[in-house]
């Protein structure tokens, strides 16, 4: 992956002068905001009618409804509006591709299968426009997945595609954007694949059995085979002396993984895959994290009792087999949450990450309860991501990373009319606005 330049096309941080008609300026170098009258879902308890939340260095200095706003601070009347956490969306290429069909914009994967030692963060482009159509959305921070796909990956996926970062959506250079460096390794478990496509004739081919397994248990034999090195060098790093050994930055990389300090994100759809992927992470001692999941439903039981967390895919998709219901994708995270396995909704994507929402209300048309697809897309990724103490619910101390709204965040026709990050009020500006602006007011033909 090749690192990006961090020049900023637009500002990010634009205050009050482009959003605030209800802010009432009373000191504007202050860093301090108080929301009124609105109101607040702290998703750490039961609605506040009529609230109050306090923005000072960043962070939610306090939220109730009997709350004072401190002298000096920017005052947000939200008479009729609602603030709720900003939403995370736990899987993106977000400032890593710009225009899947144009390959010089797009930096989402590394050439081989075994590269540990990339990091996503050292590719994002600040400036990429998808990030403030993102945010427009009420999406605060984001998991950026290297080699994960999606509708904008062209690229081939390597079984160690690299480390995820988890980053704001606002920042002139990475550095003020990242919220988690390294937060994941990205795996994508190998498959036994018996059907293959052929590009070049634009048909399907089928592949023996046998000769799609020995694939597979070459695969795993090299998987295996790097942990098993990166142990090793785990060793030499804790107890032997940096002169006896050579320095390989893959295998360092892969340290805190065998450590048990960093999770895989392992990507497996079917049932088959994913029994393998915990089988195989279960003997590696590795903390798993699942992607995908497309029959995780068919799964449940063992990922409940392993107490792995699932991120998701979109809901609108097709099924996985075509004797499938319809509607197998849109009704699986209410099967999920039934039997307490804690399951994220992401976007995997970019160009439609800004659709998290509505993915996530999807879910709610499809059985899961309103609250736990709320959760899905604040609280539940970041606790997976070691997240939780800073992000996705309202509380004192935690960053003040929030949205507030016109109505509820998982419906399409919601504006976002305040968006927050990092306790700074963030531009909601985008291309997408400035378009449609443009062509509302283009001049009548004659």
């Amino acid at each position: 992956m090749r690192a990006r330049s961090s020049i900023l096309l637009f500002p990010m941080g634009i205050l009050a002068i482009l959003l605030v008609p209800a802010v009432t300026a009373q000191s504007q170098s202050s860093g301090a905001y108080g929301i009124t009258h609105a109101k607040i879902f702290t998703l750490a308890g039961s609605p506040i009618e009529n609230g109050t939340l306090v923005i000072r260095d960043g962070k939610i200095a306090a939220v109730g409804a009997t709350v004072e706003v401190p002298a000096g601070a920017q005052v947000i009347d939200a008479k009729g509006l609602q603030v709720y956490p900003g939403l995370f969306d736990a899987v993106t290429q977000m400032g890593l591709s710009e225009i899947g069909a144009v390959n010089a914009t797009v930096d989402t994967s590394e050439t081989g299968s075994y590269n540990p030692d990339v990091v996503a963060a050292t590719a994002v482009s600040p400036s990429s426009e998808h990030i403030p159509v993102t945010r427009a959305s009420g999406i605060t921070e984001v998991l950026v997945v290297p080699g994960s796909g999606g509708f904008d990956f062209f690229g081939a996926r390597g079984i160690l595609g690299g480390q995820a970062s988890a980053i704001h959506l606002a920042g002139w250079e990475i550095d003020e954007m990242l919220l988690k460096k390294s937060a994941a390794m990205v795996l994508n478990f190998p498959e036994i694949q018996t059907e293959t496509f052929d590009f070049a004739t634009f048909t399907r081919k089928e592949k023996p059995y046998t000769e799609a397994k020995q694939e597979y248990e070459k695969q795993v034999n090299e998987l295996t085979d790097w942990l098993e090195r990166a142990r090793h060098y785990a060793q030499a790093l804790e107890k032997g002396s940096v002169a006896k050994y050579d320095r390989d930055l893959k295998l360092e990389a892969l340290a805190p993984v065998v450590r048990g300090e960093q999770p895989v994100l392992a990507f497996a759809n079917r049932a088959r895959d994913i029994r393998n992927a915990v089988e195989f992470c279960d003997k590696q001692k590795l903390k798993m994290i699942l992607a995908g999941g497309a029959e995780a439903y068919k799964v449940k039981d063992l990922l409940r009792s392993k107490d792995i967390p699932v991120i998701l895919r979109p809901m609108l998709s097709m099924p996985p087999e075509e004797d499938d219901p319809y509607d197998r994708q849109p009704s699986q995270p209410a099967e999920l949450a039934a039997a307490g396995v804690k399951f994220a909704i992401a976007s995997f994507d970019n160009s439609f990450a800004r659709r998290l929402g509505q993915n996530a209300a999807n879910a709610v048309a499809h059985g899961l309860p309103y609250d736990e697809a709320l959760r899905a897309v604040t609280i539940n990724p970041a606790q997976i991501f070691g997240l939780g103490s800073q992000l996705g619910t309202l509380e004192p101390g935690k960053l003040a990373n929030l949205i507030v709204t016109s109505g509820d965040p998982l419906e399409l026709t919601t504006d976002v009319k305040y968006l927050f990050i990092k306790g700074q009020l963030t531009s909601t500006e985008n291309k997408h606005h400035r378009l449609y602006e443009k062509y509302l007011n283009r001049p009548k033909a004659q």
